[in-house]
């Protein structure tokens, strides 16, 4: 008989320590869920950071490109780095082309492009909001001499 009660007293604080555990699931989520949730959207807004930087980069390069090759005008070079910009939905982007009237005694072509993260972020701006991003090329013209 001693056994049994052994047994049932062992049982019941088991099911005891179940009861007062029942809402720990909730409240440890409730405590990690948000701190995982700011990774994540942080994650998101450095790599989308990432794309638009690579993609000024390119867009500064390309349209170097397009304005070094002889009869090449500055709005060449502005046309060829909207189009790039716009493919990942760039916004108020600044492109400075410099010299600003290209003939056919330059030699040199530089472009420089402004990208303000403030409104090209991709969940909040409250990591990146404040970052203006800055790419620029400068490539020789192909000009005859």
């Amino acid at each position: 008989m001693k056994e049994v009660a052994g047994k049932m007293k062992i049982a019941s604080n088991q099911s005891r320590r179940r009861r007062s555990r029942s809402g720990a699931a909730a409240v440890e989520f409730a405590i990690t869920a948000p701190i995982f949730i700011l990774f994540l959207l942080s994650s998101f807004e450095f790599g989308w950071l990432n794309v638009m930087r690579h993609t000024a980069d390119n867009a500064a390069y390309e349209a170097a490109r397009a304005a070094m090759v002889p009869g090449a005008t500055t709005a060449d070079a502005t046309a060829k780095a909207n189009q790039l910009l716009t493919a990942v939905g760039a916004r108020n982007a600044k492109i400075k082309i410099n010299p600003s009237k290209i003939t056919t005694s330059t030699t040199e072509v530089s472009v420089a492009i402004d990208l303000p993260m403030a409104s090209n972020s991709l969940v909040v701006g409250r990591f990146t909001g404040k970052t203006v991003l800055h790419s620029e090329s400068t490539l020789k013209t192909e000009r005859s001499e």
